[in-house]
């Protein structure tokens, strides 16, 4: 009889189909069809994109909370943000003013606020907490922030002296910055920035170009959302004395990143590689003989920080082999096989349309776990399985 093998199971959500648990369940279920005896281990996972809150919060046992602010576009919206351990918080901006809050058709990357995310700090500051982990992914908003200082008691006013309202297209009515009515606790919390974006504030490769196309912006948009985040980078400037414009995240969530980094003197780090330390994931790999990963799609862009890659890069430290699930391959995937990954397979196993894949996530998941084990199985020449 061979030893019982010891699996982990960490995947990222597949956006707009399936949760990490929702992922994570029906691979083990497949894994435990081929091999009843095997010890799976389910690691919930983020990047500080969608779902990262849940996920962190459930691996450490905390309590996730459900509050309404204010969407990207005003309108109210439920989000939910979760009490962890030892007076720490974490709060998930796509709950408050991201993509999935709003239709398609209804982007504005001129109107749509960080308001709500604003909201959500200031909740998690009326627990009492000493610590916030602000995951900043799947944002629908371009406001460099605004919106979120707005909430926290920042005032803005227009030549006039009023306060100007939301959104990227308020940043020229600015004249003048107070932080006199600023939440004071902000300063005595320590505020940490989870991402897998690294991109700056402005430029070429900065949040408008890169990003603006996905939150609703065309072509023609790009060159106006850049200049109106790169005024308010020297609005700021005068009030901080500090040049955001190249900081490293500066541009993650539409320049949200920039944004907690001056009004809430926020630390960045890489999303991925904090959460995978709060989550103790090295002492899982440690005692572990195959690591399954994965995430919706995966292409070039997961070479950025995104978990599968930083799962896979932490499984090599101990030798594991590495197998990632993934709902789609995009483009050329050849870079993620030298960065830890083994092995890519798809949960779509015969041709179909995106509905009916999306419809039948769970058994092709679980269909995916069977075969991923199996390849483990026959790559590593496993006897006396049963299989």
């Amino acid at each position: 009889m061979q030893k019982n093998l010891k699996i982990v199971v960490a995947s990222d959500s597949y956006k707009g189909s399936a949760s990490t648990f929702e992922v994570n369940q029906p691979i083990a279920a497949g894994v435990k069809r081929v091999l009843p005896q095997a010890t799976v281990k389910q690691l919930p996972v983020g990047d500080g994109g969608e779902n990262t809150a849940r996920a962190l919060t459930a691996a450490l046992g905390g309590e996730m909370k459900t509050v309404t602010v204010t969407g990207p576009l005003g309108m109210p919206v439920e989000a939910a943000y979760g009490l962890l351990n030892q007076g720490r918080a974490i709060v998930e901006m796509a709950q408050a003013s991201g993509l999935t809050t709003i239709p398609t058709d209804a982007l504005n990357p001129y109107q749509a606020t960080t308001y709500g995310t604003g909201e959500l700090i200031k909740a998690a500051l009326d627990d009492g907490v000493q610590e916030i982990y602000v995951g900043i992914g799947g944002s629908a908003t371009n406001d460099g922030g605004l919106g979120m200082a707005q909430a926290l008691g920042y005032e803005f006013k227009d030549e006039s002296g009023q306060e100007v309202g939301y959104g990227a297209s308020e940043i020229i009515k600015i004249k003048s910055i107070s932080k006199r009515n600023v939440d004071p606790r902000l300063f005595k919390t320590k505020i940490t920035i989870l991402s897998d974006v690294t991109n700056p504030l402005v430029g070429k490769n900065g949040a408008s170009y890169v990003y603006g196309k996905q939150k609703g912006a065309t072509e023609d948009d790009l060159p106006l959302l850049d200049q109106l985040l790169d005024r308010f980078a020297s609005l700021l400037q005068v009030f901080f004395k500090q040049d955001i414009r190249t900081k490293v995240g500066g541009g993650a969530a539409g320049g949200l990143g920039a944004g907690l980094m001056l009004f809430c003197g926020a630390e960045f780090c890489q999303g991925v590689d904090r959460i995978l330390d709060l989550l103790g994931i090295d002492q899982l790999l440690k005692s572990a003989d195959l690591v399954i990963t994965g995430e919706g799609k995966i292409d070039a862009q997961s070479l950025n920080g995104k978990a599968p890659l930083g799962i896979a890069q932490r499984a090599k430290k101990y030798g594991l082999p590495v197998i990632a699930i993934v709902g789609g391959i995009s483009g050329d995937i050849e870079k993620v096989y030298d960065h830890g990954i083994d092995l890519v397979l798809t949960t779509v196993n015969r041709p179909m349309k995106l509905k009916q894949a999306i419809g039948e996530t769970r058994s092709l998941l679980q269909s995916a776990g069977e075969t991923a084990i199996r390849s483990y199985l026959l790559g590593s020449n496993v006897k006396g399985t049963g299989v």
